[in-house]
């Protein structure tokens, strides 16, 4: 059989692209060398981001910040996207967006905050600055003496084990094919479209997706296309069930964290913190012990909660941390859907637009800022 398109990864981009695909009438076929959502899909710690993140901001300057605030946007509309996915797929996804706020760990910090904001604020993300007094008020489970901090009100977070397969399998409802343990190996042109080697059974269609996130460049490079996306190690570690204590999604500026608490009760602790490689990603207990430290420097309430799970996984980053989305220029009919770091927010709204691309369709959303 040929398909009108093949999807190359079983995450939330490749999932998500194969369920508005085959929802627009596309005959789709989604392959993924393992199973679905074991990549960076099910494996982060479920954060909804909106805000430029501090880290590359400090390091990288307002200059940078000005550049990849052109993602803003794309955040923006897919937070409006996650709000009536449970609906639209009929299943739970453990979406809230109740907000998120970046802690200022000093004076100097607070001024970066607001410098950062106003470059947010022109791409229209509502970002509001904290004072001390505001997040003494606001914020009692802090700990007491930071100056402040940026709140932005559409953060929050959703659940990583969910939301994949709930994409996948209303895909499959739609008329997707999938197929698991059916790793790409080859990629060639022929008349017509592509043929791809897939768990060694070659797979015909007229277009591709390459939504393979870590492996994304090995897949690219079948095509003789160099694609700037680079692996990482990172973990992420989950606490016993606690009473309701934190609404939002916590970041800090001194240092790396995201600190949510699910509604379950369980506080997901992450930020970025490197995992090691040992065949694949393992916690590094080192890493985990900075970060946990630094969670109960912001929250001293977790000085006795105790962890349930620690773990690893790979993620994809690109050097300027923009994304690459669209139709590569010199391989008609090849569509990367690749988003950094924050492809999890982005993940919902980039997808549909690649969707629509791949179908020869216009999409919500422009993607031509972030071409290959």
């Amino acid at each position: 059989m040929r398909y009108d398109l093949a999807i190359i990864g079983g995450g939330l981009a490749g999932t998500a692209t194969a369920y508005y695909a085959a929802r627009a009438g596309a005959r789709v076929i989604l392959l993924e060398r393992r199973d679905l959502n074991l990549g960076a899909s099910g494996s982060n710690a479920g954060s909804i981001h909106a805000q430029i993140p501090f880290d590359p901001f400090r390091n990288l300057g307002a200059d940078w910040a000005r550049r990849y605030a052109e993602v803003l946007p794309l955040f923006i509309k897919s937070i409006d996207l996650w709000a009536g996915l449970e609906k639209e797929l009929g299943g739970e996804l453990g979406f809230v967006g109740k907000g998120g706020l970046m802690v200022a760990g000093s004076k100097a910090e607070l001024e970066m905050l607001q410098e950062k904001s106003a470059i947010e604020r022109a791409q229209g993300l509502r970002i509001d600055i904290w004072s001390a007094q505001d997040l003494s008020e606001q914020a009692p489970f802090l700990t007491k003496g930071f100056p402040g901090g940026a709140f932005c009100p559409i953060e929050g977070k959703a659940d990583p084990f969910r939301v994949a397969p709930l994409f996948a399998s209303r895909a499959i409802e739609a008329g997707t094919a999938l197929r698991r343990n059916a790793p790409v190996t080859a990629i060639d042109r022929e008349n017509g479209g592509f043929v791809i080697t897939a768990g060694g059974t070659p797979v015909h269609a007229a277009r591709v997706v390459n939504a393979a996130g870590a492996q994304a460049a090995e897949v690219a490079a079948m095509l003789g296309v160099s694609v700037p996306i680079e692996a990482h190690a990172i973990q992420v570690s989950v606490t016993e069930k606690r009473p309701p204590l934190l609404p939002w999604l916590l970041y800090f500026t001194s240092e790396k964290l995201t600190l949510k608490q699910a509604a379950e009760g369980g506080f997901l602790i992450g930020g970025g913190w490197p995992a090691r490689m040992r065949g694949g990603p393992v916690v590094d207990h080192r890493s985990t012990l900075r970060n946990l430290a630094l969670a109960q420097r912001l929250v001293p309430a977790l000085a006795d909660v105790q962890i349930v799970r620690s773990w690893a996984a790979m993620v994809n980053g690109t050097p300027d941390w923009r994304p690459v989305l669209g139709e590569v220029p010199q391989v008609p009919g090849f569509f990367l859907n690749l988003f950094p770091w924050m492809g999890f927010t982005a993940g919902p709204v980039v997808s549909k637009a690649i969707a629509a691309l791949s179908l020869g369709m216009t999409p919500d959303v422009d993607l031509a800022p972030f071409s290959l």
